[in-house]
């Protein structure tokens, strides 16, 4: 079955659904809310080539890479996080597609992101197409999760004890300088919206914009605003404004696969920056997820500052498949009948 988007961009989409039945990549970054804004923000005009089955779903774009030529990506095909093979019957789906490229004499390089390397699914794309391509590990990213079983205290006593002593220090700071915590749950587009302008607000006095980077660039403000009205359509979006008196000091954003958060963006004023205010912004939103029976906090990359927050570290690779010269214009054979 080829799909269009127009059948796709959808919270219950059979794209969704076979991203939950999936065990590659990163969870909330398989889902179309992802997917779907980089495409639309960044390469709208790429073909997709989108198919489904009865137990898997396929989603690649194509587009000419200098030096590489025709190339089969992922729709993320700039932080790599998503797998473009969702579901178990995913690679018969791709082995059909390679199979009609090669009997029209159109063979093109693949990219295939957020293989995780200790499951089969990686031994039986080795398998697979070894005979046809050339096939490279182009990358190994490691990103970085937290636990939340037991809550906000079963996840604090996963701590160490001067981490949990520097919490309540700088907690009880803020508060008393009045600090306050303001939860949102955007229901539609102008509720996006409207938060996603109070985001940008507080980015503005952040160390990030006054440097000029960060969500207020023109690409990452377009791509955020798409994801987080994706996010408004499904109800999976959650947003957490620190603020002092009634103005916005910081915030934290983020959404929810299943019962896994994943978190996009965090910021707060410069001003506030001794305050310790993103540790503060990150309790808040770990006592909002143990509330809404959240399993697991992923948070992307690992970086130094994650250290802190995170135990687990997971690294997925990406894999680069070239056609061999001389095999790039033939079939996979298909079994004989009877």
């Amino acid at each position: 079955m080829i799909l269009s988007l127009a059948d796709l961009d959808d919270p219950d989409s059979i794209w969704n659904r076979a991203a939950a039945q999936s065990h590659q990549g990163d969870p909330f970054s398989c889902r179309t809310e992802w997917q779907l804004s980089i495409q639309q923000t960044y390469f709208p005009k790429r073909r997709l080539h989108l198919r489904a089955n009865d137990s898997g779903f396929l989603a690649l774009a194509e587009r000419r890479h200098p030096g590489l030529g025709p190339t089969l990506e992922p729709l993320d095909s700039l932080w790599l996080f998503a797998s473009p093979l969702l579901g178990p019957g995913a690679l018969e789906l791709l082995e059909d597609l390679l199979d009609e490229r090669a009997i029209a004499g159109r063979p093109a390089n693949l990219v295939l992101s957020g293989v995780l390397p200790d499951v089969p699914l990686k031994t039986q794309i080795l398998r697979s197409f070894h005979d046809r391509f050339e096939i490279f590990r182009a990358r190994t990213t490691s990103v970085c999760s937290a636990s939340l079983e037991g809550g906000l205290e079963g996840f604090l006593g996963r701590r160490s004890a001067l981490f949990r002593k520097r919490l309540r220090q700088a907690d009880r700071r803020a508060s008393e300088r009045g600090l306050r915590f303001e939860r949102i749950r955007p229901g539609d587009r102008a509720e996006s919206d409207a938060a996603f302008r109070r985001m940008l607000a507080v980015e503005r006095t952040s160390w990030k914009g006054l440097a000029d980077c960060g969500i207020t660039e023109i690409g990452s403000s377009r791509f955020y605003r798409a994801l987080a009205r994706r996010l408004a359509v499904s109800g999976a979006g959650r947003v957490i404004f620190a603020r002092d008196g009634e103005r916005d000091v910081g915030f934290i954003f983020g959404g929810i696969a299943a019962d896994v958060y994943r978190g996009q963006q965090f910021s707060y004023a410069e001003d506030w920056h001794p305050a310790s205010i993103g540790n503060l912004l990150q309790r808040e939103q770990i006592r909002w997820l143990e509330e809404d029976g959240i399993a697991r906090y992923d948070m992307g990359p690992v970086m130094d500052y994650k250290s802190h927050w995170t135990e687990q570290r997971t690294s997925m690779q990406v894999l680069l498949l070239r056609p061999k010269p001389k095999r790039a214009m033939l079939a996979r054979p298909k079994p004989a009948a009877g």
